[in-house]
């Protein structure tokens, strides 16, 4: 952990003062300012200033706001697809560039603004940019079908563009509202103390549930034939802008939750309050050289070649996270990405491929839009149990949480599968949320467990062996396995179920792939005492 001179607010003496003829009484004196700001341990951790609830809740508005969006996606993507006449070639294509644009460069961008040299702060100026894109992406894919019928008078030349414009705006929004996690969740780790961040993840999760649900809720209205559909043009367009609105707000608030110190890179003015005296070691906190930030450091540019060399050299209990992050987000996305098919196939008997004005088609229909209220229950119970984490963690502690998000997930899915029943189905929903909440909060909780540890024994990275590492760069690590475990189950499940000739062998799998995250997260995964 690196505080500048900014942060003492002028605490520290001006290098003019720290002459060299005075250099030891300089050193001393500087010695016991910082031993009275440690707490009488020039070497201690120092913990930011706690922030308020409000403060915290104003910092988790952005996951509202994201997820809202997400829900939005969710519901009418496949609608503007089919709309715009898109082939089924490429369906697989739209879904899995987003993924592998986000499993190679998320560590990157994580760690670019670990050092990010901006007035504003380290994360804030990413969050903007990467907010702007999903508006942009928002856009493009609701309102490309129009703009370019307005722009491009030929019927032939339209489709093709309508095609184009609404596959890029699709690829971008995924791309950035995937990307805007790490950043967000790295803001909250900087300016937070250790007991701000777990009450933060609550608040992100609390709030992600209720974003999802009121997004859910707002697609399943008929916009079409209100006064805003008539007046906007379509549904389209009038969820666009609600969506817009819904997540400007929400993206201000965050921005202005609470404020981020700058980092400098000023090798004169530039103090560190730890001071390195023996042989560096693998860390998550940023290298020093003789109580100077080194020079050159900030402005380093990460390379795909170091960025690997940071990601291999990772402890081992930060790589078993990792892996238990993938395997927990194979299962919730193998389940989550097909259930509403599932519901209109499996549970609703209906059949997605016959003539659309059939009874077999308007079945599988009605088995989507019950589906979709699957979804909208599976938010609210993960916006209540993220609450509900608060109570339990001291009674059962992280690895408790982890182990359970994890069996009923596996459970409940087991159960749906053996029984495809309508509500049974929608009761066992309610599960889907646990895990959710779980992979929001618990392996970000370990995060922030692990780089306090490090914080407290004084662990430096090894000058031989990792550039700089911090936490940028370890969230982004953990929340690419989202878009690995996309990659995975784009790719995989597709065969599996074409092989099977069911859609029931996706809730089959996700079942057996969540209950053997069980085993991994109780004998694998390290939990700090």
């Amino acid at each position: 952990m690196t505080l500048t001179k900014q942060d003492f607010s002028g605490g520290l003496p001006p290098p003019s003062e720290l002459g060299i003829a005075g250099m030891d009484s300089g050193r001393g004196k500087e010695k016991a300012v910082l031993e009275s700001l440690a707490g009488g341990d020039p070497f201690g951790s120092v913990e930011p200033v706690k922030n308020p609830t409000g403060r915290l809740i104003m910092h988790s508005m952005a996951m509202l706001g994201r997820e809202f969006c997400y829900a939005v996606e969710a519901a009418f993507v496949t609608p503007v697809l089919l709309s715009v006449g898109l082939p089924k070639s490429l369906y697989s294509l739209v879904w899995l560039i987003s993924p592998i644009l986000g499993f190679v460069l998320q560590p990157v961008v994580g760690s670019a603004s670990d050092r990010c040299t901006s007035g504003w702060g380290k994360r804030r100026p990413y969050i903007l940019a990467l907010g702007i894109m999903m508006l942009l992406g928002m856009a493009l894919y609701l309102n490309g079908d129009m703009v370019i019928s307005a722009l491009i008078p030929e019927r032939g030349k339209q489709r093709t563009w309508a095609i184009v414009i609404t596959m890029l705006g699709v690829v971008l929004f995924d791309f950035a509202a995937d990307f805007i996690d790490g950043p967000i969740k790295a803001y909250l780790f900087d300016v937070c103390s250790h007991q701000d961040k777990e009450k933060g993840l609550h608040y992100h999760a609390l709030l992600t549930g209720l974003g999802g649900a009121l997004g859910y809720l707002t697609g399943a209205m008929d916009w079409g034939h209100s006064v805003l559909g008539r007046f906007l043009g379509s549904e389209f367009q009038v969820m666009f802008v609600i969506a817009a609105l819904v997540f400007l707000i929400c993206l201000t608030v965050h921005l202005c939750s609470i404020p981020e110190a700058p980092l400098r890179d000023d090798s004169t003015e530039t103090k560190l309050l730890l001071k390195e005296d023996g042989p560096s070691q693998y860390g998550s906190i940023e290298s020093v050289n003789n109580g100077y930030l080194k020079p050159g450091y900030v402005q380093t540019r990460m390379t795909m070649k170091c960025l690997l060399k940071a990601l291999l050299s990772m402890p081992s209990h930060y790589r078993c996270l990792c892996i238990s992050h993938l395997i927990g987000w194979t299962a919730f996305l193998s389940n989550m990405l097909f259930f509403t098919d599932f519901m209109g196939q499996i549970v609703y008997h209906g059949n997605p491929y016959a003539p659309h004005n059939s009874t077999a088609y308007l079945t599988y229909e009605r088995g989507v839009e019950i589906g979709c209220w699957g979804m909208c229950i599976n938010a609210i119970s993960s916006s209540l149990y993220s609450y509900l984490q608060k109570a339990l963690l001291p009674y059962i502690g992280l690895k408790g949480l982890y182990f359970i998000g994890y069996l009923l997930f596996g459970i409940g899915t087991g159960f749906i599968g053996l029984f495809p029943k309508v509500y049974s189905t929608l009761a066992l929903c309610s599960l889907f949320g646990v895990m959710s909440s779980t992979l929001y909060t618990v392996p970000f909780n370990l995060i922030a467990e692990y780089h306090r540890e490090e914080e407290v024994s004084l662990i430096r990275i090894k000058k031989e062996q990792a550039i700089g590492r911090g936490k940028g760069i370890d969230c982004a690590a953990l929340t690419c396995m989202v878009q690995l475990a996309q990659i995975i189950v784009g790719v995989g499940l597709g065969f599996l179920v074409s092989a099977a000739g069911s859609v029931i062998v996706v809730v089959i799998c996700a079942s057996a792939v969540a209950l053997t995250g069980c085993c991994f997260v109780a004998f694998f995964v390290r939990y700090v005492d």
